[in-house]
């Protein structure tokens, strides 16, 4: 069992060692989902810690999903021995931005705005690994319902292995790793308790079926607590007249 992360650093620390051990295993789509709120906004900062776990030489290329957030991070990260392009700029076929040397694809928090540049890049990568880092795929309902989104999820989502999953909710945490199976937690005062395992992502009707039974526990637990103290005050009181 992989120890409970309480933040996004904690999470991008263990997501490296899933990739680690995933690309020994060769593993050739890998997702990597941290679904908290604005995490894009860390998109460069996470990026630049996780790719840490790379070599120099390992012919690593980073894709952002547009020129601005490219351009953004190629001013503040300086010269770099890893080449940083976009999967969105449409003067430049998605093609001609991959190159032989290019051995590892990563993809900075890539949504279904960019599907089409991403299923080609799978295309032309062939058997090269490529890492889906913070992807925004969590809701399909911005590409359409019924049909549309359906074969979205049959063609491109379900190619994809989840790698490291981590999605803090208001009353659970759900954590996966990769070989590991789906943690599903209740969050306490200062901790966290295990309540159920799966072996595949829960869906959101599972969730929220395990928020209603332990709201239905808690209560359970409150009312009895607050019987026996009900219960402990009279028999004292009983006593102190019985004296």
């Amino acid at each position: 069992m992989i120890e409970v992360p309480i933040n996004v650093e904690q999470a991008i620390c263990q997501a490296k060692e899933a990739v680690k051990l995933a690309l020994s295993e060769g593993v050739e789509r890998i997702c990597i989902e941290i679904v908290v709120p604005e995490i894009v906004l860390q998109a460069q900062n996470l990026t630049l810690d996780f790719i840490s776990i790379f070599e120099e030489e390992s012919g690593l290329k980073i894709f952002f999903p547009d020129t601005g957030s490219a351009a953004l991070a190629r001013r503040d990260w300086g010269e770099t021995n890893f080449s940083v392009t976009d999967l969105g700029d449409r003067g430049v076929a998605i093609e001609d931005k991959l190159l032989e040397t290019d051995q590892i694809l990563l993809l900075v928090a890539p949504s279904f705005t960019e599907i089409k540049s991403i299923e080609k890049l799978c295309s032309l990568a062939y058997d090269r690994p490529i890492i889906f880092l913070i992807p925004q795929f969590e809701d399909i309902s911005i590409v359409g319902i019924g049909s549309v989104a359906r074969e979205i999820q049959k063609r491109f989502l379900n190619t994809l292995e989840s790698v490291y999953y981590f999605h803090p909710l208001d009353n659970l945490l759900v954590v996966h790793s990769y070989s590991s199976p789906w943690y599903i937690y209740s969050k306490e005062k200062e901790s966290h308790k295990l309540i159920s395992e799966k072996n595949e992502k829960p869906n959101q009707e599972e969730l929220d079926l395990l928020i209603t039974n332990e709201i239905v526990v808690n209560n359970s637990n409150f009312s009895q607590t607050s019987k026996t103290g009900f219960i402990n005050e009279i028999q004292r009181f009983i006593d102190f007249l019985s004296k």
